[in-house]
């Protein structure tokens, strides 16, 4: 029931995301979801998938905060006179607490996506991720911000 549950959910998301909630695009995401949660059926048990649906939607607010936050301070860089001398790109390196590569390669993703950073590189030994800010006045910052805010509610998402 559950199962059947969260596919409808997906259906109503996959309309929402493509402006269209004909009969034929609810089916279509009916059936996408329904495949999408049979191909992760052993990786994610039913009553596990219920509890994490919090954690879950908690990490999809965040990033929408963030990638507004971070597009709106983009928008007022770009668009300030003298840019130039704002500008203070930096490239830090983050260490990881995710140990999967999972949760390494979301991370990376999410970074990437925000509006003036981007994930460049993951050590050979995957304890540090290699990041580029536009705009970086406090590294120490920026890791912290990371560390309690992605990279925490990334590891809420994947713990068992």
């Amino acid at each position: 029931m559950t199962l059947l549950l969260i596919s409808v959910l997906l259906a109503l998301t996959w309309a929402a995301i493509t402006g269209t909630f004909s009969l034929g695009n609810l089916l279509l995401g009916f059936v996408i979801g329904g495949m999408s949660l049979w191909v992760i059926r052993l990786q994610v048990g039913q009553s596990q998938l219920l509890q994490k649906i919090p954690k879950i939607i908690s990490l999809a607010a965040l990033f929408i905060y963030e990638l507004v936050l971070s597009a709106f301070k983009v928008l007022l860089l770009v668009l300030s006179p003298g840019m130039h001398k704002r500008l203070q790109p930096a490239i830090i390196a983050f260490p990881l607490q995710a140990k999967s590569d999972a949760e390494i390669t979301l991370l990376a993703n999410l970074i990437t996506l925000t509006p003036g950073t981007l994930s460049v590189d993951v050590s050979p030994d995957r304890t540090m991720l290699y990041v580029h800010a536009l705009e970086m006045p406090d590294k120490k910052k920026m890791i912290k911000d990371i560390a309690n805010g992605f990279e925490a509610k990334i590891i809420e998402v994947f713990q068992p």
